[in-house]
């Protein structure tokens, strides 16, 4: 038989948290859960709608159930089996967690109940539960843990503050320092996806080869009922504001270099990072990892066609995408595309990352995994074309490494986030040499 690819892409995953505030719970949220995730699993849409409280009716309707969603089910094949469900307090809701093994792997569907007992947030996810991808990560062989120490920090102010890790190596300074950007949904600081974790490779390889590192919990993930409630979201809200925020948190660590803070963004992050940096100065210098250099919409499309989506639903995908592109500023809210308001496109709908990277005088290293199928070739041609005239741009290709940057043979697909591996030795190497040659020329053209 064929094994069915996954279509549960990362762009769509930060769409598809969606939730409202709530108290204690009178009622057996798994038995709640569990109806709804029937429900889902049959595409019995209408009847999982009238279990949605109103928030998210409002948000989540039919036609993105049948849009956006259907896809994803179709393209992750038949249900194996479904686990016990994991219940957890969190924010004043039950979340409850079923491990569902479909044929194109394993992925969590999570519901969030409220204390009358509807359904306030949806959310599918490749991977297994906390517990068991903390067991499952074992430290890379490129990282030495003598030789860094952990601070736990608050990145920003209320009411967003978010928890943090810094890594500070170990000595006298003063070291050169990088923030970490995550990609698309709600992330927490590790990036971790199934079994993987591969922020804290990233940091403890850096951490290891004396660069001060600083990660933390995105906002969506600390956040997420808050967040899907503001009218007026845009990625200000989502990404910037905190990555700004921790830009600066680090610019004032003792023992790190204020002068030589770099930013590292990867997927969502990287697209964004030229226009983070062009409204915090004082970035030293940008690395984009598998950053989008196209619209999200056109992404989404392309990934959709990739995982063999149905012909009628990637034409009333081309259509709901075509609205998002017709779309005028001052137009309401009160209409969502792929989960959030019209606000979000409208601030992204003349965003052009390369463009904004051009006008960028800082060093820039631009990496690209050969395998992944998320943010293609395509992507990494397009900053190449827009970029290679810069004397400060740096570009490295790995032919063997996906979209996580870690090792596989063949086509990438998004099961294979399932197998435990660690980020590339070669770009963590690559990273440290180029932020060591940067700090060391006071931004001059750094080795390549």
């Amino acid at each position: 038989m064929q094994t069915r690819r996954c279509g549960l892409s990362l762009l769509l995953a930060s769409l598809m948290l969606l939730t409202a505030l709530a108290q204690p719970f009178p009622q057996n949220p798994a038995a709640i859960a569990r109806q709804a995730l029937d429900f889902l699993l049959q595409q019995r849409f209408s009847d999982l709608r009238a279990m949605f409280d109103q928030n998210m009716s409002q948000q989540v309707t039919q036609n993105t159930l049948e849009t956006t969603v259907a896809p994803q089910l179709n393209s992750l094949g038949g249900v194996a089996s479904i686990g016990e469900p994991l219940v957890q307090e969190n924010q004043g809701y039950e979340v409850v967690t079923f491990p569902v093994q479909f044929e194109a792997g394993k992925f969590n569907v999570i519901f969030s109940v409220d204390a009358q007992g509807r359904i306030a947030g949806m959310f599918l996810q490749p991977g297994q539960s906390a517990a068991a991808v903390a067991a499952q990560w074992t430290r890379p062989s490129y990282s030495d843990p003598s030789r860094f120490h952990e601070i736990h920090v608050t990145v920003g102010r209320a009411p967003w503050s978010l928890p943090g890790s810094l890594l500070m190596p170990v000595g006298a300074g003063p070291f050169p320092g990088l923030v970490l950007v995550q990609g698309s949904g709600p992330r927490d600081r590790d990036e971790t996806i199934g079994p993987n974790r591969p922020f804290l490779d990233i940091a403890e390889g850096l951490a290891s080869r004396g660069i001060a590192v600083l990660r933390y919990d995105k906002r969506t993930f600390v956040y997420a009922q808050q967040m899907a409630a503001l009218p007026h979201l845009t990625v200000e809200q989502e990404v910037i504001e905190d990555a700004i925020s921790a830009v600066a948190l680090l610019q004032r660590q003792p023992g790190v270099n204020p002068s030589r803070v770099f930013l590292l963004g990867h997927s969502l992050g990287g697209y964004l990072a030229p226009r983070i940096a062009k409204q915090d100065p004082a970035i030293a210098g940008l690395i984009i990892m598998a950053g989008n250099a196209r619209p999200i919409p056109q992404l989404i499309l392309e990934q959709s066609q990739e995982l063999g989506a149905p012909a009628q639903q990637i034409e009333e995908l081309k259509q709901q995408i075509a609205r998002i592109y017709a779309l005028r500023p001052g137009q309401a809210d009160s209409e969502r595309f792929f989960g959030v308001p019209a606000s979000y496109w409208l601030d992204l709908k003349n965003y052009d990352p390369t463009s904004v990277a051009q006008n960028l005088q800082i060093p820039m290293l631009i990496l690209q995994g050969g395998r992944d199928y998320q943010v293609t070739q395509t992507d990494y041609e397009l900053w190449k074309s827009a970029l290679d005239g810069k004397r400060n741009v740096t570009f490295q290709e790995y032919p063997d490494l996906n979209h996580l940057f870690l090792h596989g043979q063949g086509r990438s697909t998004p099961a294979e986030y399932e197998q435990p591996g660690h980020v590339s030795f070669d770009v963590v190497e690559e990273i440290a040499r180029w932020i060591q040659g940067v700090s060391a020329r006071g931004g001059s053209k750094p080795v390549s």
